[in-house]
């Protein structure tokens, strides 16, 4: 297969059971950022389309609030199956809108489906409990419901993951959904929808919306039926939606950027820790919340790491996501692109070092070569500001203590990493940084059936585990005489 010959769907977005394209509505064009061509369009809902959501989550609330949870497990389930039958078609489409290559496509494909089968068990499981009180004083029970309905907001750089793990807990906890999905690839949220609807979703359970970010999410956060909104994305429009939330006092669930440290003691092996660094580095082209960014090297081992961290990042092949030869794609669109040069001209202007990669390929897609700057001073951009691409920076430590805080000293607390062969240390470590996820000798945080989230400005809540469900649930006290 090739870009070439790569069919990509046509897309339409859904409203209470009906779906809606091109026809009917002007459109934007949907771009492969391998070659910067127009491979499609997606239909931009407005305001109708909007309110015909929102009326229809609020209507069929109640009605799937009260399914049984064991019929919210086979529908999820069914979809989870859906897609894993469909994952061809699905990945194709995903490498085309999102330029990854094509197995880490199937690789998502099949991790968003495992990830929907964990989360739908969950549905059974929320208990109650009865509370211990005098024989005389009645009962007391304090039992769990769903929140009501959601307005939720997924990115373009996982876009059937992260949008399956929102509806997926949402719908598991009984909750009717909004989501609105990235217009940059569109094709993947709506093989989602596609799935949950064809597995026997009721029509006006899901919604899937897109067009005017604004115009969208100020609409749905104002309005009465939504009851709680989970956003996936930039700290600063995590931050401006927490905004319009608060202002109608309604909970957020915000996974928000990071500018994960990677702290590197003189104990290890440098060849294994620079491979595993290889393939975290430029998986989805460094555009991931959890990539590492910023690698903390002990003084004596500096030059050592970098040596041969350098070479092997000068070896990655780039390009096509349809090349079987290919380790990295391109940036997902202009803006990321346009993003990572200013970033290292910035680091070198300060002092840095360039050991590897540290331009882009203006010809063909929006190929930026996997770069590694050294000896980067602290307040250089890529040390302050995360770099969501294939940038990684080193600097040097001598003390723990020095480096904790260090690593510690940004309002980024999503993802860690520790690297040591000192068994009390790879125990301490970790408790003292300041993060929601932190991996010892190993990169990769999170698996389908556990907690995902961040602290300090990376955000608040779960996207992933039991805790996910929760995040839908609400609490009630019953007293009964």
């Amino acid at each position: 297969m090739s870009t070439s010959t790569a069919q990509y769907p046509a897309i339409e977005f859904l409203v209470d059971g009906r779906w809606i394209g091109t026809a009917e509505r002007e459109s934007a064009p949907v771009e492969n950022p391998a070659t910067r061509a127009e491979i499609g369009a997606v239909p931009l809902a407005v305001e109708a389309d909007i309110d015909a959501a929102l009326a229809a989550a609020d209507r069929e609330f109640v009605p799937w609030r009260d399914t049984s949870p064991h019929r919210r497990v086979a529908i999820l389930m069914r979809a989870a199956d859906l897609l894993r039958e469909r994952r061809a078609d699905i990945a194709t489409a995903m490498t085309l809108e999102n330029g990854k290559p094509y197995g880490d496509s199937l690789g998502e494909v099949d991790y968003t489906a495992d990830i929907i089968d964990s989360l739908a068990t969950e549905a059974p499981r929320r208990f109650g409990a009865v509370l211990p009180v005098g024989a005389d004083e009645g009962r007391t029970i304090v039992v769990s419901e769903a929140i009501g309905p959601i307005a939720a907001f997924a990115p373009w750089n996982y876009p059937l993951t992260v949008p399956g793990r929102k509806v997926a807990a949402a719908l598991a906890a009984g909750c009717t959904v909004i989501i609105k999905a990235a217009e940059e690839t569109p094709a993947s949220a709506v093989a989602l929808a596609r799935a949950l609807t064809d597995a026997g979703l009721p029509d006006g359970v899901l919604s899937l919306l897109f067009g005017d970010p604004a115009q969208i999410s100020e609409r749905l956060i104002s309005s009465r039926v939504i009851r709680k909104v989970s956003f996936t994305g930039s700290i600063g429009v995590g931050k401006h939606l927490a905004t319009l939330a608060g202002a109608v006092a309604k909970p957020t669930m915000l996974e928000l950027g990071g500018h994960a440290p990677v702290i590197v003691f003189d104990d290890v092996d440098i060849d294994a820790v620079a491979r595993e660094s290889l393939g975290s580095k430029i998986h989805n082209s460094g555009q991931s919340c959890g990539s590492p960014t910023r690698f903390y090297l002990h003084e004596s081992i500096h030059d050592a790491f970098v040596a041969r961290y350098a070479e092997l990042l000068e070896q990655v092949r780039i390009g096509d996501g349809f090349d079987p030869a290919t380790e990295m794609g391109p940036l997902a669109n202009a803006r990321r692109y346009a993003a990572m040069q200013p970033l290292v001209d910035d680091a070198i202007a300060r002092g840095a070092g360039l050991a590897a990669g540290g331009h882009g390929d203006d010809s063909t897609g929006y190929f930026y070569r996997p770069t590694l700057l050294t000896r980067v001073p602290d307040d250089a951009l890529t040390m302050t500001d995360e770099p969501f691409g294939p940038i990684a920076s080193t600097t040097t430590f001598t003390d723990e203590d020095e480096v904790v805080e260090r690593a510690n000293s940004l309002p980024y607390g999503l993802a860690a990493y520790v690297f040591t062969a000192d068994a009390t240390r790879a125990l301490r470590l970790p408790r003292r940084l300041d993060v929601g996820m932190v991996s010892v000798n190993r990169f990769g945080v999170g698996a389908r059936d556990t907690f995902f989230g961040g602290r300090k400005e990376s955000g608040y809540g779960s996207e992933g585990g039991p805790e996910a469900v929760e995040e839908y649930l609400v609490k009630k006290l019953i007293a009964q005489a």
